[in-house]
């Protein structure tokens, strides 16, 4: 799906759910990351997050575009159009749109490895992301010289 197919898409939404026309641009943005769109104050543009569409399909696309309209024709209307207002509540459960999107799964946060050190005194284990200069740093408890025990992926 292209800009101009998205902006279509916009339009006709806007129309058939809201009764009222999307005079702005709406368009997809690569680089959003935790969320699936954006509504833009000062320009009164939408921002969409492509991901959503590769990943979830029409259906996810179609609420992501309802939930940003909401905050379009609210803010335009000079009404409440924050998450927590009352009016966009209610805008929301009229039209159908979601209040969050589903996470996308490409950008889960990947599981950090472990570093597990074991100090050759007192057997104390020590977990680490980074690895430690085992030449300069010791055990805090006996100052014991520590080794690395393993590698592990949480």
């Amino acid at each position: 799906m292209e800009n101009v197919e998205l902006q279509k898409l916009v339009e006709d939404i806007s129309s058939e759910n809201f009764g009222k026309p999307f005079r702005h641009s709406a368009f997809f943005n690569k680089r959003l990351r935790t969320t699936g769109g954006r509504y833009m104050l000062r320009s009164h543009n939408i921002e969409i997050n492509i991901k959503y569409l590769e990943e979830h399909g029409m259906e996810e696309l179609i609420g992501i575009i309802k939930h940003e309209l909401c905050h379009y024709h609210l803010h335009i209307e000079g009404k409440g159009y924050k998450h927590r207002d009352k009016d966009f509540r209610e805008l929301m459960t009229q039209v159908g749109a979601p209040r969050h999107c589903n996470p996308i799964q490409s950008s889960m946060k990947k599981k950090h490895k472990t570093l597990l050190y074991r100090c050759t005194g007192c057997s104390l284990i020590y977990r680490r992301r980074r690895r430690i200069n085992t030449d300069r740093y010791v055990c805090g408890k006996c100052r014991g010289k520590l080794k690395l025990e393993k590698t592990s992926s949480e």
